[in-house]
């Protein structure tokens, strides 16, 4: 997290522990590694170490949005569950859809983060529902704001890729609707 400048651009302290996030294309994330769009087009299984009576909150953000040297939209959040039990995803709360990496042409490498918080109880979130055939509220966010908001602390885990443009972007941005 350190290496790659996820602190102190995204969060103050790297966690302690990893997150694990396999995508159907087979590719898997770790710490860094460049990835394809094509390649995370698709919603992955996430995993981390949980207490299944606990709930967490899980934040897929791009700090280098539209490009890692002028960040003028810093975060641009691609996928936001809360509530989440254990580690089970799919019965979180789903406050933006997934939307897969879309770095513009020409802007290099994007660091894609995954973060994950524990939560001290059920939180009644008031944000934006967000579905993934649209780019609208997801720029300008901060996770550090966000779990300031809610008081979640530092994350728990963490993970993160890098990619850059390829053909599947223009897909991706049709179906944004951009």
């Amino acid at each position: 997290m350190e290496k790659h400048e996820v602190v102190p651009d995204v969060i103050d302290v790297a966690p302690d522990q990893s997150v694990e996030v396999s995508y159907p294309s087979g590719v898997k994330v770790d710490f860094g590694n460049e990835l394809t769009p094509t390649q995370v087009k698709d919603i992955p299984s996430v995993k981390w170490t949980a207490d299944a009576s606990t709930l967490y909150t899980l934040c897929m953000t791009d700090p280098d949005a539209p490009s890692r040297k002028e960040p003028t939209y810093r975060e641009w959040h691609h996928w936001l569950v809360g509530n989440i039990p254990g580690n089970d995803v799919s019965k979180g709360e789903t406050l933006s859809a997934y939307v897969g990496s879309g770095p513009p042409q020409g802007t290099g490498l994007h660091r894609y983060v995954f973060l994950v918080y524990k939560q001290n109880g059920k939180i009644d979130f008031d944000e934006k529902r967000l579905p993934n055939n649209s780019g609208d509220g997801r720029g300008c966010f901060s996770i550090r704001k966000f779990a300031s908001k809610y008081n979640l602390g530092q994350p728990i885990a963490g993970n993160l890729y890098q990619a850059q443009w390829d053909d599947y972007v223009p897909i991706l941005y049709k179906q944004l609707g951009e």
